[in-house]
């Protein structure tokens, strides 16, 4: 009755973990008798501290937004994009994201940039740092409403928050000078304090042309590639083609 007791007040204290795995050690009579009283209690606050990091992981990797569930894992270094194995691997460990270094990913589409970008940001969750993936098109839009309804400056607070910003389709479209100066304001927030993840389908050296005001546009390419690890990609498109339908096609 007293070993019940224990449980549900461990319940209780929000150690659901370490109360499963009481239960669990005393379903199992002799199998821990081997062990001292200091060992057993290792194993259930192991549990719970494992418990508790996946539920944070968890919970990070869902206000993360990332446009894939991806896992360096599954990352493709077989096909010739490019990707050299040790460099992706080291970027894994998400060292640059405590040095707050940046991303660079560039590449035609469909060669596997975003996929890498939300890979290293699930690592880097991991690791125990905060992530938000965005389409800059979208970004963009959602600074320029907010300016008109208050909520600029929440936007641009809770963006510098983030340990790894995630800018995905930079410079898709052409940026106005609306545009730069919103780009501005997020990357020089984020500067030498914050990490981010730039990925676009324009060469580095085709920034520029890419925005309306050179002077806002040198200081936003300055700032990205300052402290930054370049990856270039390069290949066929790797996703999948849609089957044709019969009917259609005839």
């Amino acid at each position: 009755m007293l070993v019940h007791q224990t449980i549900g007040k461990l319940e209780a204290l929000g150690l659901a973990a370490m109360a499963a795995g009481l239960a669990e050690q005393l379903e199992a009579p002799g199998t821990y008798d081997a062990l001292s009283f200091a060992d057993r209690l290792g194993l259930l606050v192991d549990r719970e501290s494992d418990a508790r990091d996946s539920r944070r992981i968890a919970t990070r990797t869902k206000a993360a937004k990332l446009r894939h569930q991806a896992v360096i894992e599954d990352v493709d270094f077989r096909s010739p994009r490019g990707l050299d194995r040790s460099v992706v691997l080291a970027l894994a460990e998400a060292r640059f994201v405590a040095s707050h270094h940046n991303v660079v990913i560039t590449g035609a589409t469909g060669c596997g940039k975003s996929y890498l970008a939300c890979a290293l940001a699930h690592s880097a969750i991991g690791r125990g740092h905060t992530a938000l993936y965005v389409r800059t098109p979208r970004l963009l839009d959602d600074l320029s409403l907010g300016r008109g309804d208050g909520r600029y400056g929440r936007l641009l607070s809770g963006l510098q928050r983030v340990s790894l910003l995630v800018l995905d389709d930079f410079l898709l479209t052409p940026a106005g000078i609306e545009a730069c100066r919103d780009l501005l304001e997020v990357i020089e927030d984020r500067s030498q304090l914050r990490s981010t993840i730039v990925v676009s389908q324009l060469p580095v050296d085709k920034w520029l042309e890419a925005m309306a005001d050179p002077t806002l546009g040198e200081a936003i390419v300055d700032r990205i590639l300052q402290s930054s690890h370049r990856i270039a990609m390069k290949g066929p498109s790797m996703r999948r083609r849609q089957p044709v339908d019969a009917e259609t096609a005839s």
